[in-house]
């Protein structure tokens, strides 16, 4: 009868779509008649498992996933029962908000599983994840730490590099970097060294290359980063060339992979659309983020894993900083407005987000000219956000915001002083520390202090051409010609002009072609250019219509009313705008 009944269960679980209810009644049937402490165990375990992946029925699955768990520990050698229902028990136990009941019987389970070393480490895997949604970093290392440990004595090198590199990716979120350097090179070590399923050995090199590349990116790197990134590239080549087999590793604790083929290929066009952005080749980027985008929504119909909401958002955040650069700002606050949507689906997805989108706001602000909501903006996204990158970018353009208004001295100094490039920089970002350069030029250029600007701006142009960073040097070169316009070198300013222009085409980087043609025209008029002249006046008009366009279109746009949400959740609804607001005069 039990066979019977568990053959039908299944029948049930395995039809499509599921036919639940009869599942559940045909495993239910097994319990009353008194089965042996086993086959009552499997069946709580079964039931709890059904009830917590195909209903909302929490409160049915806890009861039977605790009654498991409790009848397993004391039957020996039942391993799979009585690991399967500790671990979807604290799972059901963090869903209800629960997590400080997770934790102990998590830390009892993993005691107990010394002998099994899959549930062993699956269970410690399990526990750090757990530390590390509580934003725990130093509690989930130190078990991801003895998860190595324990790996290397049951001999599996597999899974110690899988623990060393998760601890590595741990420790470049605290911005550890003294025990990074160290832990990476023994990750290299140990990969390069392992011989067994290729699939798995290069899946093991994806994640190492992903954590070197994303730390250069993070220091700013862009021309460093190259060979990591190549290298990556051609990684997960070679992956989606290999077949899956199914033949299972003979240590059971090599049972792990890092992630499914789909998902580091989606996770690898991530990285190059950051690195594109970052370095200025803007078009690269959007071609990037088209292939990830379309591979998330087919890869959304069949799997409804949250890495790849999270994913999402991250391409979105950063071809939306994209668009604005190339004058697409409707597009932009559109995309916005998607980040929006993906937040209010999960909670967890807009508390790790909500200060970039705050961000992102701002930057749209500054580029339609609402400095007022702009200022607003990154006072909010400040407010929001522990990450010192973060917080330095901000802080960057909430200073071009103070010194575009002209009249806010006071704080203006203040933010200046804490990203003091010369002195006690706050985060070790070669970008950032180039573009705090380049405020300071700004803001002494602002104020007529032409040699001080220079300075400022020459030091940039060090950095950024050190690194390929296109658009702060489009910038810094571009704002260096004005200077020496208005000191009445136009030689010099010419010179400085010309390549700012070639590189603004290149990127392309809408704001400083405008500035660029503006300034040509200028310079060939005073020169007695007219032929230059008339046509640097004519793509001057041409890029003051386009960028034109595309703000009444923005400002048009119901979404523009989230220039005004500074607080709580994002708002869902929009009301339709009466078209633009602001002045566009500024804007030109």
């Amino acid at each position: 009868w039990y066979l019977a009944l568990l053959g039908l269960a299944e029948h049930f679980r395995t039809s499509s779509p599921p036919k639940v209810r009869l599942c559940v009644h045909c495993l239910q049937a097994v319990l009353p008649r008194k089965p042996p402490a086993r086959m009552e165990a499997r069946t709580h375990l079964q039931l709890g498992s059904v009830l917590y992946h195909h209903t909302r029925n929490g409160d049915q699955a806890r009861g039977h996933l605790e009654k498991a768990w409790l009848i397993s520990q004391q039957i020996p050698q039942f391993e799979d029962v009585k690991f399967e229902a500790a671990s979807l028990l604290s799972e059901l136990y963090c869903q209800e908000n629960s997590v400080d009941t997770a934790k102990p019987l998590l830390r009892k389970a993993i005691q107990i599983s010394q002998q099994t070393p899959y549930w062993h480490c699956r269970l410690l895997f399990q526990l750090a994840q757990l530390h590390t949604l509580e934003k725990d970093l130093v509690s989930a290392c130190d078990l991801l730490g003895v998860g190595a440990e324990y790996a290397r004595v049951v001999g599996s090198e597999y899974t110690r590099a899988l623990f060393l590199l998760s601890k590595g990716m741990l420790l470049l979120m605290e911005r550890k970097l003294q025990e990074v350097h160290p832990l990476l090179t023994l990750c290299g070590q140990i990969v390069e060294n392992w011989q067994g399923n290729p699939i798995q050995k290069e899946s093991l090199r994806v994640f190492f290359l992903v954590l070197q590349v994303t730390h250069y990116l993070d220091a700013g790197q862009v021309k460093s980063v190259k060979p990591c990134l190549k290298q990556l590239q051609q990684c997960i080549q070679t992956i989606s060339t290999l077949h899956d087999d199914e033949i299972l590793p003979s240590n059971p604790a090599d049972l792990f992979h890092w992630l499914p083929k789909e998902h580091m290929c989606v996770l690898v066009y991530l990285v190059t659309v950051m690195h594109s952005m970052q370095a200025g080749y803007l078009e690269k980027a959007q071609k990037y983020t088209d292939k990830a985008l379309m591979q998330l929504e087919k890869l959304k119909m069949l799997d409804c894993s949250p890495i790849l909401s999270s994913f999402q958002v991250i391409l979105l955040e950063h071809i939306i900083m994209c668009r604005l650069v190339t004058g697409h700002k409707a597009t932009a606050l559109q995309e916005i407005s998607q980040v929006c949507q993906l937040c209010q689906q999960s909670p967890r997805l807009f508390s790790n987000h909500a200060a970039q989108l705050h961000t992102l706001l701002g930057l749209y602000c500054i580029s339609v000219n609402c400095m007022d909501n702009a200022e607003a903006q990154f006072t909010t996204a400040l407010r929001l956000t522990t990450h010192q990158e973060l917080w330095a970018f901000i802080v960057t353009n909430l200073a071009s915001v103070y010194i575009r208004e002209g009249n806010r001295h006071q704080e203006l100094y203040s933010l200046l002083e804490r990203i003091n490039p010369d002195h006690n920089f706050p985060v070790s970002s070669h970008c950032l520390r180039a573009a705090a350069f380049y405020i300071r030029g700004l803001f002494s250029f602002f104020q007529g202090r032409y040699n001080e600007a220079k300075r400022f701006l020459r030091e940039t142009l060090k950095m950024s051409n050190a690194e390929d960073l296109n658009r702060l040097t489009a910038c810094s070169l571009v704002l260096l010609g004005h200077i020496f316009y208005v000191l009445g070198n136009h030689r010099e300013s010419n010179n400085m002009v010309v390549p700012a222009m070639q590189l603004a085409s290149k990127i392309p980087d809408m704001s400083v072609q405008l500035w660029s043609s503006a300034l040509l025209r200028d310079l060939n008029k005073a020169c007695g250019n007219a032929m230059d002249a008339h046509e640097a006046a004519q793509m001057h008009q041409n890029f003051s219509q386009q960028l034109l366009q595309d703000h009444i279109e923005a400002c048009s746009l119901p979404e523009h009313n989230l220039i005004t949400w500074t607080d709580g959740p994002p708002p869902v609804q929009f009301q339709a705008q009466n078209g633009p607001t602001t002045s566009l005069a500024s804007l030109l």
